[in-house]
């Protein structure tokens, strides 16, 4: 007879721990939360200070919530198995309320673990602990405040833009970000500046590079290549010296091992994964992958954490695993400790493989290709948190010309130590890290001060000052994060809700944001300064933290918002009264006797009937040179050559939400639609290519003779001859390139 019964999250990890413990219990999962606020109403009671929310069951989790409660009546006691934060305890909460309702009396405890192996799942067993109260109040917190924002908020999105659209305490301020960012772009004024870089030959090998840095002890600032000549010519008249050499060592320790925001940071740097990627392949290789005759074995520990610390025995077999297999000098002299953020939990670890056992190597075959990545991204990295500092001699170089400074710097790396099994991926974006890792390329002779110097050439560049990058999925990450927005395990929903709901887009990478974005965050941020501003979303986050260990209470935590909130929400309600949607000079052409508004739909703006529903009215519109909106008719589109293959009538451009497209002029009389072309035939068959979106939504070039011709590549090509050196697939090689620089994979050129 089974014994006791316990509930996990997910059925993958309910498989895998099913095995552990053998007959005597049964498992079960909840498949996520059970019960939820109701989505048809507000579900919190805001008239009484208390704010006490109503769960119902979420749709579709009641033959589940039926099974776990009739269970609980044929076992001695139930453990609650469900992830080690806030959301896992909130579950187990709900679990506990909805068994108790049926079998009062029955035992119930609390089990935690933070990896999914045979020996931590049963010391888990034989120490079960009491639910968390302060824990399931932090969530509670969080979800109330949420709801709060969201449903009371949302509504004036919909009434003023568009249906759909929603407002969140935390998505709306990671919008705010991008969209301060895209304007600080648009406003950011470019200035011309040059630089002077000379070729030294000290007559002895290897010449080397140095940079003008100084120009009579003042820091050198060329605005124009008349003054840059000027200098140029200036300097071929003169005897450079060498002033002085600093030669230092240098070291570079190593990182921590992962954090959630960390590892999300270097798979989108090292892999272009994105947050919600990172976090579902990792899930998989927590809950457990099949490895043979092992069975299934849980890979690495829990990857919601926010805490860089590693139990001591694990650490003591990193340092004689790095021993054994990588070398004693390899190992640091003493275990390396890291400091956590203020805000980190203590009892979690950070993520790291379950057993030294399981190498990259080892799961290889049993694992896909991405899982496989980001499994040996986190065994390097912690085997390199335990490993010896890397060593550089680095050489400074000062050279003299009168009254111009030239610079050389360059280091050569004398010891490896952590770097022989991992470096930090660096943002494709980040100059200053390209800068760094050229000057690092510089060799130097043997110079000492007073030592006479040749420029043997000197070059002239031209610069222009560069506003700060756009966001990129690890970018924006790394600035939540320092700002203190959200929590690791919220990273990855901000990021995927943003793009769902066509706030932003992403293009190369970064994060640009839509024109329904900036209307959105505009509108919320002049309405809600308070809510939305960062530094109240940061402090918000802090008194949650608070909550979880007990300092401050939920409900005071609650009503301080809730007064502010209401205060500035009944302003907003009759400021908005007043604002009504943008009317045109253009008359309804079905009813005639109402002139058409300005409105927003899925795939953007169009204009429409303000007698809606009784009339249901619409046109695509364009805008001239002028900025007149112009009601779209066949004489103002952009007519193609191509004609439509179910009519024959002339294809004109249109736009979607994805873009622009080619559709038949006789619409909506006919459907016919098709890609744009790009003007580039395709080197196999000699269709055109079109552009294309995947499962993901990224955009990529295929044939339009596609299934019988499967050409594809992930840039837009510049020229028909780019690929005419042989007949074979091709695709870019490397995505760093820039568009002229694509390569073929079997030919190389």
């Amino acid at each position: 007879m089974v014994k006791s019964l316990v509930i996990v999250e997910s059925p993958t990890k309910m498989k895998t721990i099913r095995n552990y413990l053998g007959h005597d219990y049964e498992v079960r999962a909840s498949i996520g939360h059970v019960v939820d606020l109701p989505k048809s109403r507000m579900g919190i009671d805001l008239e009484n200070s208390d704010f006490t929310p109503e769960y119902v069951p979420i749709k579709g989790k009641l033959e589940i919530i039926k099974d776990i409660q009739k269970l609980s009546k044929t076992v001695q006691c139930v453990y609650l198995a469900l992830d080690p934060d806030r959301e896992g305890e909130a579950i187990a909460f709900h679990l506990e309320q909805l068994i108790r309702k049926k079998n009062p009396s029955i035992s119930i405890y609390r089990i935690k673990f933070n990896e999914i192996t045979e020996k931590a799942i049963k010391k888990a067993i034989l120490c079960p602990v009491e639910l968390n109260s302060k824990l399931y109040d932090a969530q509670q917190a969080r979800r109330i405040l949420d709801r709060i924002v969201g449903y009371k908020i949302s509504p004036i999105l919909w009434s003023k833009i568009r249906k759909g659209l929603s407002a969140g305490r935390v998505q709306s301020v990671a919008l705010r970000l991008i969209v301060d960012r895209e304007r600080e772009i648009q406003n950011f004024e470019r200035k011309e500046y040059w630089t002077l870089k000379a070729v030294c030959n000290a007559e002895k090998a290897p010449t080397f590079i140095s940079k003008l840095i100084k120009i009579d002890e003042k820091k050198n600032i060329l605005k124009n290549n008349e003054e840059a000549i000027r200098i140029k010519t200036d300097l071929q008249t003169l005897k450079p010296i060498v002033s002085c050499v600093i030669k230092k060592k240098r070291s570079k320790h190593p990182s921590a091992p992962f954090i959630t925001s960390k590892l999300q940071q270097d798979a989108a740097r090292a892999f272009n994964f994105s947050a919600k990627k990172t976090m579902i392949i990792a899930q998989s290789l927590y809950e457990g992958i099949k490895l043979g005759d092992e069975g299934t074995v849980g890979l690495i520990t829990y990857m919601r954490t926010d805490s860089n610390k590693i139990n001591d025995d694990f650490v003591n077999l990193i340092r004689e695993y790095i021993i054994e297999n990588v070398g004693f000098d390899f190992i640091s002299k003493k275990p390396n400790l890291f400091k956590n953020n203020d805000n980190a939990q203590e009892a979690h670890e950070a993520i790291r493989p379950t057993s030294l056992n399981y190498s990259p190597e080892f799961i290889a075959s049993y694992v896909n290709a991405d899982q496989l990545k980001l499994y040996k991204l986190i065994w390097e990295r912690c085997l390199a948190s335990q490993m010896s500092s890397a060593q550089f001699d680095q050489t400074v170089i000062d050279i003299r010309a009168n009254q111009y400074l030239f610079r050389a710097s360059g280091s050569t790396m004398v010891f490896e130590g952590f770097l022989k099994i991992y470096n930090e991926s660096q943002d494709k974006y980040d100059t200053k890290s390209k800068d760094k890792l050229e000057e690092e390329k510089n060799l130097f002779p043997s110079l000492n001060k007073g030592d006479s110097i040749f420029f043997d050439k000197i070059d002239i560049f031209q610069h222009f000052t560069m506003p700060s990058a756009r966001f990129t999925e690890a970018s924006l990450v790394e600035e939540l994060e320092k700002k203190g927005i959200g929590r690791p395990s919220t990273y990855a929903n901000i990021l995927s809700l943003i793009q769902e709901k066509d706030y932003v887009k992403k293009d190369g990478g970064r994060f640009f944001s839509s024109e329904i974005g900036f209307i959105v965050s505009d509108l919320l941020t002049s309405a809600f300064p308070q809510i939305f501003d960062i530094t109240f979303t940061a402090n918000m986050e802090k008194k949650l933290d608070k909550i979880e260990i007990g300092e401050i209470c939920r409900k005071d935590v609650l009503q301080d918002f809730y007064k502010s909130f209401m205060e500035s929400f009944q302003k907003v309600k009759e400021l908005t009264k007043n604002i009504k949607p943008e009317l045109t000079n253009i008359t309804c052409p079905k009813c005639k006797n109402q002139k058409m508004i300005l409105k927003w739909g899925k795939c953007g703006k169009f204009l429409g009937c303000p007698s809606y529903p009784d009339c249901k009215q619409t046109l695509v519109f364009l805008r001239n040179e002028s900025g007149e909106i112009i009601p779209e008719t066949l004489e103002n589109l952009e007519p193609r050559n191509e004609t439509c293959k179910l009519c024959n009538c002339v294809l004109i451009v249109k736009y979607g939400k994805y873009g622009s497209f080619l559709g038949c002029s006789n619409y909506p009389d006919c459907l016919f639609v098709t890609h744009m072309p790009t003007g580039i035939k395709c080197p196999k068959c000699g269709f055109d290519m079109v552009a294309r979106k995947s499962k993901s939504g990224k955009t990529f070039y295929g044939c339009s003779n596609y299934p019988n011709c499967n050409h594809i590549f992930w840039r837009k090509p510049k020229d028909n001859n780019i690929y005419q050196s042989c007949n074979d697939d091709f695709v870019i090689k490397n995505q760093n390139l820039i568009d002229n620089d694509l390569k073929c994979l079997t030919c190389e050129h």
